[in-house]
């Protein structure tokens, strides 16, 4: 049988809803889904603390105005907490000069999740399936998975969701292009599904393989945010401490740190693995 139980079920909805209401080094474990493909997978658990099988953030991304490369920052407002750069473009917003408004344009605003996948098919990367990896999304799978969680698939899906059993079901993830972006509107559930290769056996196994998700998300003081605004937007600080503001203090967001992270990347092809909006 398998080790998910109805009150796990219970844990993550609550707080997946509780989200609802109130960038990473590790670019190996992301399952990267391009346009024009299917990919299937069941989602898994976090079994020792449900409540953590979603990792719900906001970042902004930007190319730098002094170097050009890219800046991605995880918003501090993640855990409810001061942001500069939010401060900076509400300010420009409200207040500033038609030039100053489309120049803090340029800083993109995301909001995503995280959630550990069993794949089941990579119809590009083949190496994948069997293994555990982690999905970002965003509001359109968001959208998906909380119909089936606490809306009108609620009753047909549900636990099953989660399940690894014969009686779970797989998330078809469809990525479509619509105008220049990939949309992800046609994915679904499907009915309960047995997966090949994978037995009653392996299910404890797999359960506890799922990622920390919060380990994903590196931590920066305010501080240290306002300083990388200054220098990759504002313009108004030495870039000879560059190097220094773009190295993470820590790997692991905890409640008592409830800090922002920033990551420079090297190309404009980084934007579409860093920020695309699933």
């Amino acid at each position: 049988m398998s080790t998910f139980t109805a009150s796990m079920f219970e844990s993550i909805k609550g707080a997946l809803t509780k989200n609802n209401e109130g960038a990473s080094s590790k670019i190996k474990d992301y399952l990267r889904c391009e346009v024009g493909n299917t990919y299937t997978v069941r989602l898994l658990p976090n079994v020792k603390d449900p409540s953590k099988t979603f990792f719900h953030y906001y970042s902004y991304g930007w190319n730098s105005f002094t170097t050009g490369q890219l800046v991605t920052v995880v918003s501090p407002t993640t855990w409810n907490q001061r942001d500069p750069i939010a401060e900076e473009r509400y300010r420009v917003l409200r207040n500033g000069t038609e030039k100053e408004k489309e120049k803090a344009l340029a800083i993109k605003r995301r909001e995503n999740w995280l959630v550990s996948v069993y794949v089941i098919n990579d119809p590009v990367n083949a190496d994948n399936n069997g293994k555990i990896k982690l999905l970002r999304f965003g509001r359109q799978l968001h959208k998906i998975i909380m119909d089936a969680i606490e809306g009108e698939e609620a009753s047909e899906l549900g636990p099953r969701i989660f399940d690894l059993s014969p009686k779970g079901c797989n998330l078809r993830i469809k990525v479509e292009k619509q105008g220049d972006y990939p949309t992800y509107v046609s994915s679904k559930f499907s009915t309960p599904k047995e997966i090949e290769g994978l037995d009653e056996a392996d299910y404890k196994k797999t359960y506890n393989s799922a990622f920390d998700l919060e380990s994903y998300v590196s931590v920066k003081s305010y501080d240290e945010l306002k300083a990388t605004l200054e220098e990759h937007y504002l313009g108004t600080k030495d870039t000879e401490d560059a190097e220094e503001l773009t190295q993470p203090t820590s790997s692991a967001p905890t409640p008592a740190a409830k800090k922002a992270t920033v990551k420079v990347a090297e190309s404009d092809e980084s934007i579409d693995k860093l920020l695309q909006d699933l």
